[in-house]
């Protein structure tokens, strides 16, 4: 399994960088300059479209969409669930990242709508976003994470099978599963935690892999492991977090697909 998705992760990175996919983000306005870059360094094409007005048109020609609840507002709700339920529609793949579930009410609650709104193929959020939505009663300190991976234990994998979807859980050691594969992708480098918005960074890779490959598992793990492994290199060659987010992006654009499969770390977990 482990060297089928070290193939795929080859395979991904190619077919982005050929068809470079229109993503449609609806995200916050905290990391849109910098979602923004991230598609367009390793390859995709970024839109970042939330009037109400046009969210039904602009998903019908993106590849993938993406809804991010980090800086919500009413009207911005309104535009991700008529986004959401069109992709749906349309089958278009869509990924959720659930930003600060847990941290309110609004917040969780919010995420849980658009979950039933979108069917989103993929769920992306640290590991106390992901406890949110399964209503343990988890809390956030604001955006960030109070729990670690192995904290969920098996209740990620019966929430994969609930919501028939993928979640993408992220840390120190990622864990994406469909709850009945599981992997864990080992890439990354602590440098990533310094810069805001690199949670929402991977979340719009993804979107841009699901773009291009149809198993939503796949386009995760191998995503998160592009992602991560750029965050290594670009974290060799800096001295700290204002060189780093330009080496990042930098390393985004000149990984190859070769050295993607060389240094990818997928582990079982």
């Amino acid at each position: 399994m482990l060297d089928t998705l070290r193939e795929k992760a080859v395979r991904n990175l190619t077919s982005v960088r050929d068809q470079k996919p229109l993503v449609h983000s609806i995200t916050n306005f905290v990391v849109m300059n910098f979602t923004a870059n991230t598609l367009l360094a390793m390859g995709a094409s970024p839109v970042m479209a939330h009037a109400e007005e046009e969210v039904e048109e602009m998903v019908s020609l993106a590849g993938a969409l993406v809804l991010n609840i980090g800086t919500l507002s009413g009207p911005w709700i309104a535009s991700m669930l008529k986004a959401g339920r069109k992709a749906a529609e349309l089958h278009k793949p869509v990924i959720l990242d659930p930003v600060g579930a847990g941290a309110t009410e609004f917040r969780t609650r919010t995420a849980l709508e658009i979950m039933e709104a979108a069917k989103p193929s993929v769920i992306r959020g640290n590991a106390s976003e992901i406890l949110a939505l399964a209503r343990t009663g988890s809390k956030t300190k604001g955006v960030d994470s109070l729990h670690t991976v192995e904290d969920l234990g098996d209740r990620v994998e019966e929430m994969a099978l609930n919501q028939h979807a993928v979640f993408a859980v992220t840390g120190p050691r990622d864990l994406v599963t469909d709850g009945v594969r599981a992997v864990k992708v080992g890439n990354g480098h602590p440098l990533m935690s310094t810069i805001t918005g690199t949670g929402c960074a991977a979340t719009v890779t993804i979107g841009a892999f699901l773009a291009v490959d149809p198993d939503p598992w796949s386009a995760a793990a191998t995503a998160l492991a592009f992602f991560g492994l750029a965050g290594e290199i670009g974290a060799s060659s800096c001295h700290g977090p204002g060189s780093f987010m330009t080496a990042f992006l930098d390393a985004l654009y000149n990984l190859t697909p070769e050295a993607l499969a060389a240094g990818c770390r997928f582990e079982q977990p």
